[in-house]
């Protein structure tokens, strides 16, 4: 069967993405024997070039891969569901072969974008399920069993974790990479999948489940070795979060190093102290860049939130991280459940005791179905039940209700360029791509580092 996977994802910020989860379909469809060709949207504006790839190709069957549902961000929020609404146009212009949906934003939100594209199928949770799929209908079989399978009218519910095997298109030369090498040279691979975390506002367990996965290392290393033989300039380990696993980690970073992987590469951590030699043991190896999910410094608002560690925790972790040579970042989502005016200063103050690192600013928390922030949300009635959060929706907690976050952050600032808050998305995307023009590699953002 012929098999054309499109990446719908046109988002570059903070960095343009490489689309792991179709590469990793593409991958087990081709080992099922399936022909597969990928046409990736990102550095697109227009959707002229689809129906030329459709006529060429000639497919039996469509995967469009819906990434994200907006930019998340309150200050200046994009909607990408009318984006993708063009997008199945084309394709339903261009062919009659069935269209499945799939990707983790499908995933947030299966039946109403179903039902909104008028698709034939649907995959909630991992894509691999989908080379059963298509099995299936290449020897005209019945597919209402197929894990994960959604078709118009029929609901499904998450199936098992996918459990292997894990393997990629980028081994076969399946994936463009000419327009991440173009836009610094950035890749992406996993070492596991799942997140055993339980955060009041985080999508991972309904999209990959709370079990964690982890894949061996020799294949990790494998797929880093081929996308640097392909000419990619960064690694970037697309883990929920890298270091639930530590002894993992090593084991990751050194068969990398034995299979002559040289990049530098990053990963984002939760911020609590590791062992001895950690970070170092990590950064001989190659790690560089370290982004820490911190998302508030004061402990009742890291309560609020589900997380399992405190301010403290984050102040050692940050000083290994900077002690082991690493460039550090951090995240911060201000506004959310537990927050209060105090709660926000006392964030800001510690947050100025942070030394050389970036620091990026959320202000309000996306809110997602079947989190615990949603039904927190339903109980404060700040959402309807009944309603649908396809269109954004922000927690604000009920005590900042009349605060502008957004401007308590700036006035605290004082200037400061380490400190990215809300809309200086644009400013810095277009000095990135500046910088990416004169062939600088990597993330970046560590030239922000005061």
């Amino acid at each position: 069967m012929k098999i054309l996977l499109v990446s719908a994802n046109r988002l570059s910020f903070p960095y343009p993405v490489y689309p792991l989860g179709i590469d990793h379909v593409a991958g087990i469809l081709l080992r099922h024997d399936h022909e597969v060709q990928v046409l990736d949207l990102i550095g697109t504006r227009s959707n002229a070039g689809i129906a030329s790839v459709i006529k060429s190709f000639g497919p039996d069957l469509v995967g469009l891969s819906l990434r994200n549902i907006d930019n998340t961000d309150i200050t200046d929020t994009r909607w990408f569901i009318d984006e993708y609404r063009e997008i199945m146009h084309e394709i339903r212009l261009a062919t009659k072969a069935p269209v499945v949906l799939g990707g983790a934003g499908f995933t947030l939100f299966a039946r109403e974008l179903m039902d909104l594209l008028n698709a034939d199928f649907g995959f909630y949770g991992e894509g691999e399920y989908m080379a059963e799929l298509a099995d299936r209908l290449q020897e005209g079989q019945d597919v209402s069993d197929v894990p994960g399978l959604l078709t118009r009218g029929t609901d499904a519910v998450l199936p098992a974790p996918w459990k292997g095997p894990f393997v990629r298109g980028i081994e076969q030369g399946v994936l463009p990479l000419d327009f991440y090498l173009r836009t610094g040279g950035m890749a992406n691979i996993q070492t596991k999948r799942g997140c055993p975390f339980h955060c009041v506002y985080c999508t991972y367990p309904s999209i990959e489940g709370h079990r964690v996965r982890l894949f061996p290392p020799k294949d990790v290393a494998r797929a880093a070795r081929i996308l640097q033989d392909k000419g990619a300039k960064f690694l970037f380990i697309a883990d929920a979060v890298f270091n639930t696993h530590p002894e993992h980690n090593i084991r990751i970073a050194h068969a990398m190093r034995r299979a002559g992987v040289t990049l530098p590469w990053g990963a984002f951590f939760t911020p609590v102290p590791a062992r001895d030699g950690y970070f170092q043991e990590l950064a001989a190896c190659g790690l560089t860049h370290v982004e820490f999910g911190t998302e508030s410094l004061s402990d009742k608002t890291l309560r609020a939130y589900g997380k399992r560690f405190n301010t403290k925790q984050v102040f050692e972790a940050h000083t290994q991280a900077l002690g082991a040579g690493l460039n550090v970042a951090h995240y911060f989502m201000l506004g959310g459940p537990g927050e209060t005016l105090d709660t926000l200063h006392e964030t800001l103050r510690n947050v100025e005791k942070l030394e050389r690192t970036v620091i990026f600013f959320f202000c309000g928390v996306r809110v997602y179905p079947g989190t615990g922030l949603y039904t927190r949300a339903v109980k404060e009635g700040l959402v309807d039940p009944t309603s649908s959060l396809l269109q954004p929706v922000f927690y604000r907690s009920p005590g900042m209700e009349t605060v502008d976050i957004e401007a308590e952050v700036i006035r605290a600032a004082k200037g400061r360029t380490n400190w990215i808050v809300g809309g200086g998305e644009k400013r810095i995307a277009r000095v990135m791509a500046m910088m990416y023009r004169k062939g600088r590699t990597g993330p970046l953002w560590e030239d922000l580092t005061r």
